[in-house]
């Protein structure tokens, strides 16, 4: 399964960021998840409204990996967070899958 980062419309990519701000523990199992995911793994992933996805990585404070899946093949991260900031990330991760819908027209 093909993963890519969503980037905005100057080229930047919020999960990047966000995952570039990790510690290297955090980093690793958040690495780990997402080559699982590659691999067709898609479990500890909930839908959280408008086709937007959660996937949980039940590690620290509860880490979190938002994205959108773009046919059968493709998933698009916009973003992450941790459970405190949860609520919050979900409506920026939200935000951005409507602008790649919107973009992609």
């Amino acid at each position: 399964m093909e993963i890519r980062e969503y980037l905005d419309d100057r080229g930047r990519s919020p999960f990047g960021r966000w995952f570039d701000s990790l510690d290297a523990q955090a980093a690793a199992r958040v690495g780990t998840s997402l080559a699982r995911m590659q691999a067709g793994n898609l479990s500890n992933i909930k839908g959280v409204g408008g086709g937007l996805l959660e996937q949980r990585i039940n590690v620290g404070p509860g880490y979190r990996v938002y994205f959108g899946r773009d046919g059968d093949a493709l998933i698009i991260l916009f973003g992450g967070g941790t459970k405190a900031r949860q609520q919050r990330d979900i409506e920026d991760a939200r935000r951005l899958w409507e602008e790649y819908r919107r973009r992609k027209r």
